[in-house]
């Protein structure tokens, strides 16, 4: 039977040029129906950028022609990036006017035209990200244009008179895209809304939400699912369900103050030589199946978006906030991971299996570092019943970081920042939220949960979803090490050598930039991603792992849910279901990676949004801060008492003229000779706050 999986072999091992149908068709020996079939699947695999048709009407494998399917990463310059979908491929630069008209996150085909440079352009757009922009509505003498914010969109829209709806020079607007720009044809749009000047932080965030054209309701037959599954919803005998009954662990969710959709929770057992730890992960399988509405509406959102004032989930909150959240006093159905360590942190088994549980309480991060890091009387008098318990996980929990450190893993240990609201929604602070002893255990326990998982479904041979994390390039790492080494703090110092990031990390500790330091290297690295081939995953140092700790936020978690209760139940058998989800899971990884990036930067434009918020009556004042990075055109500075950044333009600086000096990365006063560097504390003055375009302009 004719397969895409046949037909990806049959172009891999058999063709060493590019060839026709007809000449495929008689290499396979193919029946009449099956001809009919392989016009399909041609026309899926070329347009999914599996094989490439030339314009000869021929067929080859992208990888012979010298061409790569994979994302593209736009910059605000124009220029960008093509991140392969193969793992452990060099990305690709693609310049500015070699980029077909790409936005970020387009899923395209390059060409690789320098094989040493890794330079190319993009031939071919598979896919896009992005169905409308939102920009400013622009009348010309030639026509209406809408021009879009996002300075990373490489081109202008062209409105047609009857598209502009009412629409007036100046206004802000939301675009739909019509037709994208092709070679003999510029992009076209509609204005589909006019938006408002944000009159207030929330209508700001109501905004991004446009922007990034994100779901605030579910569809009616979704709600109506979940409805009735939260209606129908009964705990039956756990015999009934062949599930191991845990009610009678002691059992604990450890979160947030905010949080409403709690996924997991742990219990724990010491003895003389072995800790027994239980990771219980809401079984959102058990409820949500393959295809159904729910399904379907999960997989096209892949995540919950988190703002400070709301959350966009990725289920119905009759799901999510209730059904299958583990709450506490109340049975849940859960997926478990049993696991025994030894006393150095080495696992010794694991097991995996539907239960039922009840969680003993709803903890905070907060209340259970009072517990183990300050001692609070009244606190450990609160909990005295758990205490033991407790205790127990802060020792496993420093094991366990202890080992995996040793073996590479990357410790980064950066401060978020944490937006506190008012009443009315509006920014009254800005701080550090600095991770405690209690994230540290739950991150622990979650990734031990799902290395465990990833290594068994490894080991049984079956097609899954893994979270990889591929090594950095050389030229970034080479980068890194001649930006550290060029800090002042560090001269007269024994030059810093990389033996690998992980001993990088230490060296660095407790010097004035090792923030600074830390998060420079945190963007030098390749962002995870899932595939459904395992590479590893560098920043944990891990030969293999998943995502499963996280099923009613993230999609893939579900999905290696499913995986892994067909694994246990005998069901993933036979080679046409390994072939069904050989064919849905590449799909699944490149959609859930893409929406977890637009995910990750809509919050991040929250942040920025709720920054100049912040910061709009602060014009004139004078704050502490310091340089965190240096360009040609300035510096961006971090504020001391606030979580903020602003950008002090050179031309701002008007003691002097200063010069750019690309050997130690500072701004260089030409006659007065004063230096401005990374981690140069000084004093700034908020000039401008600019709301529309999310910028805190200073001076000094």
């Amino acid at each position: 039977m004719i397969t895409k999986n046949l037909l990806i072999t049959f172009f891999k091992e058999k063709v060493t040029r590019p060839i026709g149908f007809r000449e495929i068709v008689y290499s396979l020996n193919l029946t009449s129906s099956e001809r009919r079939k392989l016009k399909r699947l041609l026309r899926e695999m070329s347009s999914g950028g599996d094989i490439v048709r030339t314009r000869k009407g021929l067929y080859g494998p992208a990888e012979e022609m010298g061409l790569v399917t994979g994302y593209f990463e736009a910059h605000r310059d124009g220029y960008g990036f093509v991140v392969p979908e193969e793992p452990g491929k060099r990305d690709i630069f693609i310049p500015a006017r070699l980029t077909l008209g790409a936005m970020n996150n387009d899923r395209v085909v390059a060409r690789i035209e320098n094989p040493v440079r890794r330079g190319g352009r993009i031939i071919r757009v598979l896919e896009r990200a992005h169905t409308r922009v939102v920009g400013t509505f622009e009348v010309s003498r030639v026509g209406f244009y809408a021009r879009p914010k996002n300075k990373s969109v490489p081109f202008d829209l062209h409105i047609a008179p009857r598209d502009r709806g009412k629409a007036k020079d100046g206004d802000s607007v939301i675009a739909e895209i019509i037709s994208y720009p092709t070679d003999t044809r510029p992009p076209a749009g509609r204005i589909i809304k006019i938006l408002e000047k944000p009159g207030n932080p929330k209508d700001e965030i109501e905004g991004i939400i446009d922007e990034f054209n994100l779901s605030r309701k579910f569809p009616h037959n979704v709600l109506e699912e979940a409805r009735k599954l939260h209606s129908k919803h009964r705990i039956i005998e756990p015999k009934e369900q062949k599930r191991k009954d845990l009610r009678h662990l002691t059992t604990v969710t450890i979160d947030g103050e905010r949080a409403r959709d709690f996924d997991d929770a742990v219990s724990i057992h010491k003895t003389d030589s072995v800790y027994r730890l239980w990771v219980h992960i809401a079984d959102v399988g058990h409820y949500v199946g393959w295809d159904s509405a729910i399904d379907i509406e999960a997989r096209k959102r892949g995540t919950s978006v988190y703002f400070p004032d709301r959350v966009i989930p990725m289920f119905p909150k009759e799901l999510s906030e209730d059904l299958c959240s583990l709450r506490p006093k109340v049975e849940r159905l859960a997926f478990t991971v049993k696991m025994e360590f030894d006393r150095d942190g080495q696992r010794l088994n694991s097991k995996f299996y539907p239960s039922v549980i009840i969680s003993d309480e709803r903890m905070t991060y907060t209340s259970v570092k009072k517990v183990l890091v300050d001692e609070d009387p009244k606190e450990k008098e609160k909990y005295d019943y758990l205490l033991y318990d407790l205790e127990t996980m802060g020792e496993l929990c420093n094991i366990l970081k202890g080992r995996r450190l040793r073996r590479g893993s990357l410790d980064f240990d950066l401060p978020e920042p944490e937006i506190l609201l008012d009443i009315q929604g509006k920014p009254e602070a800005i701080i550090k939220a600095e991770r405690n002893f209690a994230h540290m255990i739950i991150e622990e326990f979650m990734i031990a949960a799902n290395e465990a998982v990833a290594e068994y479904l490894e080991s049984n041979g079956v097609p899954s979803l893994y979270r990889i994390h591929e090594e950095p390039e050389a030229t970034k790492v080479e980068e890194i090490m001649r930006i550290i080494n060029s800090l002042p703090t560090l001269k007269g110092r024994k030059i810093i050598k990389l033996k690998g990031f992980s001993d990088l990390l230490k060296q660095i500790r407790g010097i004035p930039e090792e923030e600074i330091i830390n998060l420079m290297i945190l963007r030098s690295l390749k962002q995870a991603r899932y595939s459904p081939v395992n590479v590893g995953h560098f920043g944990l140092a891990s030969e293999c792992y998943t995502h499963f700790t996280s099923p009613i936020r993230r999609y893939p978690d579900l999905v290696v849910h499913r995986i892994l209760r067909e694994v246990l139940t005998k069901k993933y058998l036979g080679d046409k279901r390994i072939q069904e989800m050989e064919s849905i899971l590449p799909d699944i990884a490149f959609h859930s990676s893409r929406m977890e990036r637009q995910s990750d930067e809509a919050e991040r434009t929250v942040l920025d949004a709720m920054r100049v918020w912040f910061m709009k009556d602060k014009v004139g004042e004078e704050f502490e801060g310091k340089v965190v990075s240096v360009t040609s055109y300035g510096l961006k500075i971090r504020l001391k008492d606030y979580y903020v950044e602003g950008f002090l333009h050179v031309s701002h600086m008007t003691d002097d003229f200063y010069q750019y000096d690309e050997k130690s990365l500072s701004l260089c006063g030409i006659h007065r000779k004063k230096r401005f560097s990374i981690g140069k504390e000084l004093k700034v003055r908020i000039d401008r706050v600019d709301i529309e375009g999310k910028e805190i302009i200073l001076g000094i």
